[in-house]
C-alpha cells in the first residue's frame, strides 16, 4: 500500500541589530529584538497557529489515520515560548495525538555539519534533550539543516543513535533512480534515507497560488491522482516543507488550508495512507544505498550549498566564525554560548547570497548582499574579541586540544554513568512493583495461621 510521508520545518532565527565598526569592544549586544519579536508573532498569526490548527482538524478528522512529522530548531522554539506561546501548546496537542512526530535537528539551524563536527553533535545532542524535555521523546529521525546530507554527514548522524534521516532528492543524486523508495547511507548501513519529492512538494509549497503554473488551480482530487499514478511499487511518496509555506509563503486567501484539509479524505477514496518517518523506515526495506559525496540541500535549482556558502563573503565569514569553534566549546560562558547559537544560524549566510535565481531573495533587515556582510563581520570582530578574552589567540594549540580531550572524556563518563543510573532506576521499580505481590502472600498465610 503506498504511503505519504508528511514533514514540514519550523525555524526563525533571531535578527541581528545594526552594528557599527565603533561598537565593536564597546557594545556586546547584538540582536533585534524589536524586529526579531515583530517577525515571530506576524508568522505565528498568519502561519503556525492556524496551519497547526489544520493539522489538529486533519488528525482527529480521520480518525488519527493522517499523520505528519515536524521538526523544531532550539532557536524558534526560545522565541515561541516567549512571544509565541500559543504555538507551543498546539505542538503539544498535536503530541499528544500519538499522529505527530519530532525530529532531531541542529539547536541554530547552522552549517556546522559541513564544517565542525565536534560542534555539530554537540548542537543535535542538545537540541535532542530539549525535545525529550518538551515532549517526552527523544528523536530517532534526524533532519540536518535545510535537509543538508552527505554520506559523511549520515555516517556522523548515525553514530549519534539515530536510525533513519530525511534528505533532497536532487537529481544530480538520483539519476535514474526515483525518491519513492528507502534508500540507506552507504558509509552507515543502519542508517535509513528517505529522499523528498521536491517536485511534489515544491507544488504546495511554492506554485499553489500561482496563476500562471501549468497546474493552477490545485485541488485535493488532482493531487492525489498524482500520486495514484506512480507505478504500484512506489511505495512511499516523502513530502518536506516549511510550515510557513501554509498561510505565509501561500497566503490564507488562497484556501491553501482548505486544500489540505481535503487531502486525508482523497488519499483514502485511493486507499493511500499516511505515515511518519519512524513508521516508514520500521515498515520498509531499503533497496539500496545511496551515494552523495558532496553535500546536497532543498535550496534553489542547484541543491547544493551555493545558497550559503556560493560567494567569497559568504566563505570568508563562515570560515572566521569556526575559526573559534574549538574555544567557544570550551567555555561556560552562557551569554557567549546564546550568542554562538545565533550567529551559526544559517540565515545569516543567507542573507549575503548574491545569486540569480530568478525569484525575490528575503535579505531581513538588510539592503544588499554586502550590507549583511559587513554588519556580520562587525558583530563577529566583537565576539571573536570576547572568545579571545577567556581563551587567548596565542594559546597554545597543545594546552587547547587538552583542555578538549579532558571534557571529552568527563562528557563520556557522564554519559557512562547516566547510563549506569537508568538502568538501576529500571531494577529498583521491578523489584518495588514485585514487593507488593510478596507482603500480600505473607499476609494472607499469616491470616490463615
Amino acid at each position: 500500500m503506498r504511503t505519504i510521508c508528511f514533514y514540514f520545518e519550523i525555524h526563525q532565527s533571531v535578527l541581528l541589530k545594526r552594528y557599527r565598526f565603533f561598537d565593536i569592544g564597546v557594545d556586546h549586544y547584538y540582536n533585534d529584538d524589536y524586529a526579531s519579536e515583530a517577525l515571530i508573532n506576524q508568522i505565528a498569526e498568519r502561519s503556525y497557529i492556524p496551519a497547526l490548527n489544520t493539522l489538529l482538524e486533519m488528525i482527529n478528522n480521520s480518525g488519527g489515520a493522517f499523520k505528519v512529522a515536524l521538526s523544531v530548531s532550539g532557536i524558534a522554539l526560545e522565541q515561541l515560548e516567549i512571544h509565541a506561546p500559543a504555538v507551543v501548546d498546539l505542538l503539544h496537542q498535536l503530541n499528544n495525538t500519538g499522529c505527530c512526530e519530532f525530529l532531531g535537528e541542529t539547536y541554530s539551524h547552522s552549517l556546522s555539519s559541513l564544517e565542525n563536527e565536534d560542534c555539530f553533535k554537540d548542537e543535535v545532542k542538545r537540541h535532542s534533550a530539549k525535545m525529550k524535555m518538551l515532549f517526552g521523546k527523544t528523536p530517532k529521525v534526524f533532519r540536518n539543516s535545510n535537509l543538508l546530507y552527505s554520506d559523511d554527514i549520515g555516517a556522523t548522524v548515525s553514530s549519534l543513535g539515530f536510525k533513519g534521516m530525511l534528505a533532497e532528492g536532487a537529481k544530480q543524486v538520483l539519476g535514474w533512480k526515483s525518491p519513492h523508495y528507502v534508500y540507506h547511507c552507504n558509509q552507515a548501513p543502519s542508517l535509513k534515507v528517505l529522499l523528498r519529492d521536491y517536485k511534489l512538494s515544491d507544488d504546495i509549497s511554492l506554485r499553489f497560488s500561482d496563476s500562471d503554473w501549468s497546474g493552477y488551480p490545485l485541488f485535493a482530487d488532482k493531487y492525489m491522482d498524482w500520486v495514484a499514478a506512480y507505478p504500484q511499487e512506489e511505495q512511499v511518496i516523502n513530502i518536506f516543507m516549511e510550515l510557513s509555506a501554509l498561510g505565509y509563503v501561500q497566503p490564507l486567501s488562497s484556501n491553501i488550508l482548505e486544500f489540505m484539509k481535503a487531502l486525508p479524505a482523497c488519499a483514502k477514496d485511493r486507499g493511500i495512507t499516511f505515515s511518519t518517518p519512524t513508521e516508514v523506515i520500521s515498515k520498509l526495506k531499503s533497496v539500496s544505498q545511496i551515494d552523495i559525496p558532496y553535500p546536497v540541500s532543498w535550496a534553489d535549482e542547484e541543491r547544493d550549498v551555493s545558497s550559503w556558502l556560493g560567494n567569497v563573503l559568504q566563505r570568508e565569514a563562515f570560515n572566521k566564525l569556526y575559526s573559534v569553534a574549538e574555544r567557544v566549546l570550551l567555555t561556560t560562558d552562557r551569554r557567549i554560548k546564546q550568542d554562538w547559537d545565533y550567529l551559526q544560524a544559517s540565515n545569516n549566510f543567507r542573507f549575503m547570497t548574491t545569486k540569480n535565481t530568478g525569484v525575490a531573495i528575503w535579505r531581513g533587515n538588510y539592503d544588499s548582499p554586502y550590507d549583511a556582510f559587513t554588519n556580520y563581520m562587525n558583530i563577529l570582530g566583537d565576539f571573536i574579541k570576547r572568545v579571545n578574552s577567556l581563551y587567548p589567540e596565542d594559546m597554545d594549540n597543545e594546552e587547547l586540544n587538552s583542555l578538549l580531550t579532558t571534557i571529552k572524556n568527563q562528557d563520556e563518563e557522564i554519559t557512562r554513568l547516566e547510563g549506569e543510573l537508568e538502568k538501576a532506576k529500571a531494577k529498583l521499580e521491578k523489584a518495588s512493583a514485585k514487593t507488593p505481590a510478596k507482603a500480600k502472600k505473607t499476609t494472607k498465610k499469616e491470616t490463615t495461621k
